[in-house]
């Protein structure tokens, strides 16, 4: 397309949740009570961590960095979001949305890395028991975390770079709530077809790895639960996973189901649901799921209140 017969783009329209204005005050309500329990419940367990010594352990370290990562994925996309449903100005420079373009996709890449590194940690603890502390040691922990940032910004900063590189020279309309790669590259009037099997295949290499991390070490995981005899003893190893596993199958089923749906099937009200399922409803739930089904979790809880009442109390 010949980009001398159109203006270049310099800010996009984003299309809020709902294009109907009596039902925005009402959903711009839900997501902000959905982002305030997601930030009061991930800055709660990053408390409980980092004030109770029981609970300074690899995997908790690793759900610590978790929280940090699931508030920062929701401030990237929420608040805008809100502007966007309050406001009728649904505008978004450029450089903004490259900015959150570059955000989005490494805090949700690191939120995969992690899960994966989390998985693992899981796999030594059930399987290798013996070598915990020497595998997961806290120079080891430290370089996971690293490499999983590392990684993420990195693998973003090639997308944001790439995607600022198109021309953007008819419609500003972004059909979305946030910049997110295929609503842009569907606006571009470059030629994307080679970014579009390159983003195809870098895709496929970042984000299997991570499942396939997760899936093997929860095979060795099944395999060695399965051939403790006791049923308690079976209880006790599948219940220091289960949180994690049920967090996972969340995260992960939602984005399969987002990206992998046979594009027939596709409509935008749908891929909607979806990506707030990912970028609000998970990051809320996480620490609930951790904090329901884990009894450290919920003792170090109540080792604060119980103290916090007796300071009260003298």
């Amino acid at each position: 397309m010949d980009a001398s017969n159109h203006t270049t783009v310099m800010e996009f329209i984003l299309l809020s949740i709902s294009v109907h204005l009596e039902e925005q005050p009402f959903i711009a309500v839900l997501l902000s009570t959905m982002y305030l329990v997601a930030l009061l419940g991930n800055s709660l367990m990053i408390t409980l961590i980092l004030t109770d010594q029981h609970l300074h352990t690899p995997m908790y370290f690793f759900l610590s960095i978790l929280s940090v990562v699931d508030m920062s994925y929701s401030s990237v996309i929420v608040p805008k979001m809100l502007s966007i449903l309050l406001s009728t100005k649904k505008i978004i420079s450029f450089s903004e949305c490259i900015t959150q373009l570059y955000f989005f996709v490494a805090f949700g890449l690191t939120e995969m890395f992690l899960l994966a590194v989390m998985a693992y940690d899981r796999y030594v603890a059930i399987c290798n028991p013996m070598h915990y502390t020497m595998v997961m040691s806290g120079k080891a922990c430290s370089f996971m975390v690293a490499g999983s940032w590392g990684i993420a910004a990195l693998n973003s900063l090639l997308h944001a770079v790439l995607i600022s590189g198109l021309s953007f020279c008819g419609s500003n309309i972004i059909h979305y709530f946030f910049c997110d790669i295929p609503p842009l590259l569907k606006l571009s009037c470059s030629d994307t077809s080679i970014y579009e099997i390159a983003l195809f295949i870098e895709a496929s290499v970042i984000g299997l790895g991570p499942f396939l991390c997760v899936l093997i070490s929860y095979v060795h995981i099944i395999a060695t639960i399965l051939k403790v005899q006791s049923s308690a003893g079976r209880h006790k190893a599948f219940s220091t996973c289960s949180s994690h596993l049920t967090v996972v199958s969340l995260f992960y089923g939602t984005i399969v189901f987002n990206y992998f749906c046979p594009s027939s099937a596709y409509s935008l009200e749908r891929d909607i649901v979806i990506t707030v399922m990912y970028t609000v409803v998970t990051p809320m739930l996480n620490p609930l799921i951790y904090s329901l089904r884990n009894k450290e979790v919920k003792g170090a809880l109540s080792r604060i209140i119980t103290k916090r009442t007796c300071l009260q109390n003298i």
